[in-house]
């Protein structure tokens, strides 16, 4: 049987292991695919705590394979699903986890892999980077304008720098100081994060982008003079809404995978892919995310 990465009931990391499982069928709405790669996030952990997505309705059932983003080679298609066969190289959201040698795709968040798109790069898109580009375009700033990126040395921040300076905006990046290199390198303009931060940002600014959210959120919003032009990934709506601003709205079609898939063959978005584990030790990928100290993307790679 294939070998998969679960937990088998919610806490720590004490609740993962490697085990094999059945095989996957692919239902309505989703593909079968043989993974060759698959992102980690930390979403991934926080679901293994118990964090339950909005919208997430009944019971959960142990073991659950961790992982929400993939790319491979699809093995078969479900009765209702169309535009994809077996062979074909794709990427997407899974519909279970993705952390094992077989996983299924939701086809309606599924795209077929460009070939100048390495497997490894391809699986990091559709979570992080995604969720930059709803975000930015949800903003819609005109080229030129200033953009300011809450947590910018994260995941979705990093993605999100480059998406914005690809469409042209000026950003201006608060993370740590550890991630000044970073931020600065990707073309954004630095503020430390920390006590005072909000006084440190150069100038005025026209859109915010928070990843971060709690007093965070609230000092960027200050700065805005038109709070419409405030988002969040990084709160509630309620407390976005609370303050003039609302959640990212996430698109979730194949049609942004393949958006930022573009923008990554075109030289416009990198990735960041830092470290890639193969599938026997995604608890050591998981623990470098869990633990914040990851720079770029890890990626668990699966061997064909």
């Amino acid at each position: 049987m294939p070998k998969a990465y679960v937990f088998t009931r919610y806490g720590g990391p004490e609740t993962e292991e490697l085990t094999e499982i059945e095989r996957p069928v692919p239902g309505p709405g989703e593909i079968l695919v043989a993974v060759r790669a698959a992102g980690v996030n930390p979403v991934d952990w926080k679901l293994r705590t118990g964090f339950r997505r909005p919208g997430d309705t009944g019971e959960p059932r142990f073991p659950q394979v961790l992982g929400s983003e993939a790319a491979g080679v699809v093995v078969a298609a479900g009765p209702d699903v169309t535009g994809f066969a077996a062979g074909d190289e794709v990427f997407g959201n899974t519909a279970a986890g993705a952390f094992a040698e077989y996983a299924l795709l939701s086809a309606p968040v599924t795209a077929h892999k460009p070939a100048g798109l390495s497997f490894a790069a391809a699986a990091t898109l559709p979570v992080a980077a995604a969720t930059a580009y709803d975000g930015v375009r949800q903003l819609d700033l005109p080229a030129g304008a200033t953009l300011l990126i809450t947590g910018a040395g994260g995941g979705v921040g990093v993605a999100a720098v480059q998406i914005a300076r690809a469409l042209g905006l000026r950003v201006v990046g608060v993370a740590s100081e550890a991630k000044q290199e970073l931020v600065v390198s990707l073309g954004a303009e630095h503020v430390a994060s920390g006590p005072g931060w909000a006084e440190r940002v150069p100038g005025p600014v026209d859109g915010v982008y928070d990843l971060v959210g709690g007093e965070v959120l609230a000092e960027a919003a200050a700065l805005l003079a038109d709070r419409s032009k405030l988002i969040t990934a990084g709160a509630s709506p309620a407390d976005a809404a609370a303050l003039g601003g609302a959640r990212v709205a996430r698109a979730r079609t194949a049609e942004v995978l393949d958006e930022v898939a573009r923008l990554v063959v075109k030289g416009e978005l990198d990735p960041l892919v830092t470290t890639v584990l193969p599938l026997e030790r995604a608890g050591e990928a998981l623990r470098t995310v869990e633990a914040g100290h990851a720079r770029g993307k890890v990626v668990i790679e699966v061997a064909a």
